[in-house]
């Protein structure tokens, strides 16, 4: 969902950069685009559901519900982290998910390779 909002929402030719840090006890992974952006008065409301600022309707053709960051957040809530934006119109958006970091007490199989 983060990403898909990263290209969604920038230009041609711009960057998005993603980064994981773990710290003792959570890992943070950041999404970080170079698109349009949002607006500060909108920063606390974009992960209500159904919620799309003016500026994503009429200045992109992008279509959607304003359901992605919502599910995104519900999909946080359920690990028991935390989810944030930070913004700068015209310039790009940061998203920022912090899980608690789980230590496995029994080995595990890889999924697909042995």
């Amino acid at each position: 969902i983060l990403l898909d909002n990263a290209i969604k929402y920038s230009t041609e030719n711009k960057s998005i950069h993603i980064d994981t840090k773990r710290t003792d006890g959570s890992i943070t992974i950041s999404v970080q685009d170079e698109g349009i952006g949002i607006p500060k008065k909108d920063i606390p409301h974009i992960f209500d559901r159904f919620y799309r600022t003016d500026g994503a309707r009429s200045k992109t053709n992008t279509g959607g519900y304003g359901l992605g960051l919502s599910i995104a957040k519900q999909i946080v809530d359920i690990h028991h982290g935390e989810i944030a934006a930070q913004s700068r119109e015209h310039k790009g958006t940061t998203i920022l998910v912090r899980l608690p970091a789980r230590q496995a007490h029994h080995k595990t199989k890889p999924l697909f390779f042995s």
